[in-house]
């Protein structure tokens, strides 16, 4: 099937299966292989990328289904000359051991920045509330990105950082 998705900035025209994950597109297709391939059932987040601005879970969507979308996956967030403000955030607050959670992880804190300045509620949210930044309210919104390494604590602190750069 013919699908043409933006891309970090680009449009491309794919032709793909249908059955192609949006995952597997970025990775095989376009060679963007930020995004990782953790547990291939939604379940760990590393493959979280923004669609439109809200972050997914790109091993449960096929790529057919974004046919006209904007995809930004982490090789779109920033540059190795001029970092974005999450990435020196995880950076300065060593957000990370092995880094193989960490491209899905900074979509996801994108996102949840995205969420919070929108006043999206979650489950720590009063009802009737506006959310806010607390330990626990982004422990809540990040709870689909797993860390093996267990960095959770350093990756809540880069998020308030980030939160600040770039208030």
């Amino acid at each position: 099937m013919r699908t043409t998705i933006t891309v970090n900035g680009e449009v491309r025209s794919l032709d793909l299966d249908p059955r192609t994950t949006l995952l597997d597109a970025l990775r095989e297709t376009l060679k963007l292989t930020g995004a990782k391939k953790g547990c291939d059932h939604g379940q760990c987040g590393a493959c979280t990328v923004l669609v439109n601005g809200v972050r997914i879970n790109s091993c449960l969507s096929l790529a057919v289904m974004h046919d006209g979308d904007e995809v930004t996956s982490i090789e779109g967030v920033g540059t190795v000359e001029k970092l974005h403000p999450v990435q020196v955030a995880f950076l300065n607050q060593d957000a990370f051991q092995c880094g193989y959670c960490t491209p899905g992880q900074i979509c996801s804190t994108l996102g949840l920045l995205a969420e919070i300045e929108a006043g999206a509620p979650s489950q720590e949210t009063a009802p009737g509330a506006k959310p806010t930044l607390t330990d626990a309210e982004i422990r809540e919104r990040m709870s689909g990105n797993i860390c093996r390494c267990s960095a959770y604590p350093q990756i809540v602190a880069a998020i308030k950082q980030a939160a600040e750069a770039l208030a």
